[in-house]
């Protein structure tokens, strides 16, 4: 039972190598070696038009970023607007009002003027 398992193992893999074998003969002969090659010559054509492209954008991205950067640099430096400072009104102490000379102060400068 083993072996024949096997034996139609090994079958089915002979008859798929001819399959792709006979398909591989069919694509070779549609395929031509000058056809690749023209292939090729325009993929590496495209890959270099796309390095091109890439370079020049890069180039003027960094040309805009600096002129951005200077303009910045360039540009008075401003200052965030100062707050008001708001100081809370501190109530002077009742000083009392100097009263008019009365007789019992009158009496004392006159006692200390000796």
């Amino acid at each position: 039972m083993i072996m024949l398992e096997g034996a139609k193992a090994t079958t089915e893999t002979v008859d798929a190598l001819r399959v792709g074998a006979a398909t591989m003969k069919a694509m070779q002969k549609v395929t031509n070696i000058h056809d690749v090659d023209k292939t090729m010559d325009e993929i590496n054509e495209q890959t270099e038009n796309m390095k091109q492209i890439q370079e020049t954008l890069e180039a003027e991205l960094e040309e805009l970023e600096g002129a951005q950067l200077e303009e910045q640099l360039l540009q008075p430096a401003t200052t965030a607007p100062v707050a008001p400072v708001h100081v809370p009104a501190v109530r002077q102490p009742n000083r009392p009002v100097p009263a008019k000379p009365t007789a019992e102060l009158a009496a004392l400068q006159a006692e200390m003027a000796l």
